[in-house]
């Protein structure tokens, strides 16, 4: 199947709607057709900012990166992305074309 891979760096204690914002992007990207979502927490990163974020043992809930990410056909990643614009939510994304199936024995 070909479709877009899209993976969006959001700061692990953001929030919108009074949520955290990668629980929000999961349950909107649900809505919107896409079939399936994963969150993956980072444990060193910098970003656009330049400043390095690392995980250290007494952090209970740190300001390190998660990657969220999807795949879908592109209509459906381009709504997801038109409403993270309408909900002025900006965020840094990596959206690539690809393949994706399902292995079978």
């Amino acid at each position: 199947m070909q479709g877009i891979f899209l993976k969006l760096y959001v700061p692990q204690t953001a929030k919108h709607g009074g949520k955290l914002l990668y629980e929000w992007l999961l349950q909107e990207a649900h809505r919107a057709g896409i079939p399936g979502g994963s969150v993956f927490r980072a444990v060193a990163g910098y970003g656009r900012h330049g400043r390095l974020h690392e995980e250290h043992f007494f952090e209970l809930a740190g300001d390190l990166p998660v990657t969220v990410e999807f795949f879908a056909p592109e209509a459906v990643i381009d709504k997801l992305l038109a409403l993270l614009r309408s909900e002025q939510i900006s965020l840094f994304y990596i959206k690539l074309p690809v393949e994706g199936g399902v292995t079978t024995g």
